[in-house]
């Protein structure tokens, strides 16, 4: 049995193969990469029959029924890393959702065993089943996937039904208002891609009018994500630093950190913060603001560079937002901190809650040089990767091969870049790219290089478009 399980995780641990500079590097690495797969995780019993949320006996049909769905944290990074990684286990994770749904009505906010626990803010499992429909999986009924989202969508409950009317869920209305309404314009953008790709004309133009609906959080005087009571009341008194766990407008976190949660639309919060100049000025005061966040802040806030919070999900892509902004090798500085101080190869070396395998998935994708910003747009954004190779088993049999040139602590920068031998200057790469196989080689230098450094300052903002 310990042969057979060791052989079976030795098995997982070469769709990743790296090269590093140390035995620490390596232990990081694929202690990280395991505590990717620790979840979702099979919830039947050896004939197909399962306890369903409706408490009634089911039996799948051609897939393995999962469960422990963490998806407000996995959404971020973990499931699109599986997209890459694990086809089978996307289509038994995205089935698990379609079964959940015709059981209890809405897709699953956070599933544990047959029970619906409501955990955290948002419909995170709409990211998740559009991502994958996005890139083409086809192991699942899309007309039901569609209707799942759509119908979870379209709900009353969890603040819903004030978003329909207002725009945005009154401050007054619900706790942990503001993060529940960001995390809704996140989804609802999500839902739109999927209706274009359908050609479903009007849901799109209405699901992305829903998904810019972050703005109606942000109070321009303040400078800041903060609580609405009404179209022109906010709340008071409002500190961005103060957070206030489970009972304030932020969940697990302050008015700092969710003023950037809008990883769907960077530009738009680019435009919205007063363009390129102001919003990098912005995006610096994130990572070195210092203030008290009070007596009852949450716990889970911690991982702190400035007010950034590596600890926690929320901040998780906004060290890649430079790459938006004309600033990508301020992305590289951020990122590579990150790898090298919040974790370490020893048993508290994650710097926050491991959440089900999304902390780790930053590491995993990060480490290997780029990230998921937005969670189901199908790019990558560069970063700063620390292997030294990779070696990434895809479908197919095909491998993509990324080999990291000159790398050290000192050389966190890319200088360049070709992709299949050919120069590659953007700071993003598509998952379809990826998916063909490859080789991606990265150079890196101690400086700012001249295509990914500050030549690039003054390019346009839709560089990811």
């Amino acid at each position: 049995m310990v042969a057979d399980a060791d052989a079976a995780w030795n098995k997982q641990f070469q769709k990743i193969v790296i090269k590093a500079d140390s035995l620490s590097q390596m232990k990081k690495f694929y202690t990280a990469f395991y505590h990717t797969m620790i979840a979702p995780s099979i919830f039947n019993d050896v004939n197909g029959e399962y306890w369903g949320t409706d408490k009634k006996v089911h039996k799948n049909e051609g897939f393995n029924n999962v469960t422990t769905f963490s998806l407000w944290d996995t959404y971020r990074s973990n499931n699109p890393l599986s997209t890459i990684i694990h086809p089978e286990h996307v289509n038994d994770m995205i089935n698990s959702m379609l079964a959940i749904y015709q059981q209890q009505g809405s897709l699953p906010v956070w599933h544990l065993m047959a029970n619906e626990t409501n955990c955290m803010v948002g419909y995170s499992a709409v990211p998740v089943v559009a991502d994958a429909l996005l890139k083409g999986y086809k192991g699942f009924d899309a007309n039901l996937a569609y209707e799942a989202m759509k119908t979870t969508a379209m709900g009353d409950d969890r603040g819903i039904k004030y978003v329909k009317k207002y725009g945005y869920i009154p401050a007054d209305s619900s706790r942990e208002s503001v993060s529940m309404g960001l995390e809704y314009a996140i989804d609802d953008w999500s839902l739109a891609q999927v209706a274009k790709k359908l050609g479903k004309t009007e849901d799109y133009a209405y699901f992305s009018k829903r998904g810019a609906y972050y703005k109606n959080y942000y109070d321009a005087k303040a400078g800041f994500m903060r609580g609405r009571l009404s179209q022109d009341v906010w709340r008071t008194p409002y500190s961005p630093f103060i957070s206030i766990h489970e009972t304030g407008d932020f969940t697990e976190g302050n008015g700092w950190q969710y003023t950037f949660l809008v990883p769907q639309d960077v530009e738009g919060l680019i435009d919205m913060l007063g363009g390129v100049d102001k919003f990098n000025a912005k995006l610096d005061s994130l990572f070195i603001a210092q203030g008290d966040m009070g007596k009852f802040k949450s716990p889970d806030v911690s991982g702190l560079i400035g007010q950034y919070a590596h600890g926690n999900e929320p901040s998780h892509p906004m060290s890649y937002y430079y790459a938006y902004s004309g600033k990508p090798w301020k992305t590289a500085e951020k990122v590579r901190f990150i790898l090298d101080d919040f974790y370490t190869d020893k048993p508290d070396g994650i710097i926050g809650n491991e959440d089900v395998g999304q902390m780790s998935a930053w590491y995993v994708l990060s480490a290997v040089g780029f990230y998921p910003v937005n969670p189901a747009n199908g790019l990558y954004v560069f970063g700063s990767p620390v292997v030294n190779e990779a070696t990434l088993q895809l479908q197919g049999n095909k491998k993509f091969h990324v080999v990291v040139k000159n790398n050290g602590p000192k050389n966190k920068y890319i200088q360049a870049m070709t992709l299949n031998g050919a120069n590659y200057t953007k700071t993003y790469i598509k998952h379809t790219d990826v998916m063909q196989g490859g080789e991606l080689v990265i150079t890196m230098g101690d400086k700012p290089g001249a295509v990914w450094g500050v030549g690039e300052a003054n390019k346009a903002v839709s560089v990811l478009k």
